[in-house]
């Protein structure tokens, strides 16, 4: 489904990605994971052009490197970035009907999905979204994404400042994603969720990708948890 070969990117003339190789199949949950600064969120934004980049990057055999990034989402790319960028003035009900994708399709997700999935937003609805914790607000963000109905969805740090319950939440919806049919590449910092519900991770360090294997595999190399993930 998606194709990363030899990408490169760059912030001005900083070179951030040194030739990322990476895929991410059908119904597939893949997570990348690396230290602060690895290249996680660069590469995510880089799928996304947000991000200047070099290489390849194929969404079901289609370039998209260097794509505007609403071509992009109009191709059935979703992205959740990790400051959450709701709309603090709008109510939780305005952010989602602004994640909606207009079009002949029906949509695989509407509202009652979302507030089935976190019932807390279904209580929230007609609140300002400014006024929600970062929990509820990180609920939003992955469920206004959802309503454009994406095809695959990259979550950048969806657990990040998050009290457990709350992460236990976030995995549930993960996934649903997955028997929903919608792929996810999940950047993330915590391993026990990532190789909870991963079918394979990537680690990187200094922009590369320094492993690539199951969650089994990763669990069983001490070598490179020790030297490109642990603190």
């Amino acid at each position: 489904m998606l194709n990363l070969t030899g990408v490169h990117a760059y912030y001005g003339k900083s070179h951030i990605l040194h030739g990322v190789d990476m895929k991410v199949g059908e119904g597939e949950i893949v997570s990348l994971l690396g230290r602060n600064g690895s290249g996680r969120s660069t590469t995510v934004k880089t799928i996304m052009g947000l991000v200047q980049g070099e290489g390849s990057v194929k969404f079901r055999d289609q370039e998209i490197l260097g794509q505007p990034a609403f071509n992009i989402a109009h191709r059935g790319i979703g992205y959740v970035p990790e400051n959450r960028d709701i709309f603090p003035k709008l109510t939780v009900e305005q952010n989602l009907m602004l994640g909606e994708k207009r079009g002949k399709k029906k949509p695989r997700w509407s509202f009652d999905d979302m507030y089935r999935m976190f019932p807390r937003l279904k209580e929230r609805e007609h609140t300002e979204a400014g006024v929600l914790s970062g929990g509820e607000q990180q609920m939003l963000t992955l469920c206004r994404t959802l309503m454009g109905d994406p095809d695959l969805i990259m979550i950048d740090e969806p657990t990040e400042g998050l009290a457990p319950k709350i992460v236990e939440l976030v995995a549930e919806y993960l996934k649903t994603l997955k028997n929903r049919g919608v792929s996810v590449l999940l950047v993330e910092q915590k391993l026990t969720i990532a190789l909870e519900i991963s079918e394979r991770c990537y680690v990187m360090g200094h922009g590369s990708i320094v492993f690539e294997g199951s969650p089994a595999a990763l669990r069983a190399n001490a070598e490179i948890r020790k030297e490109w993930l642990e603190v």
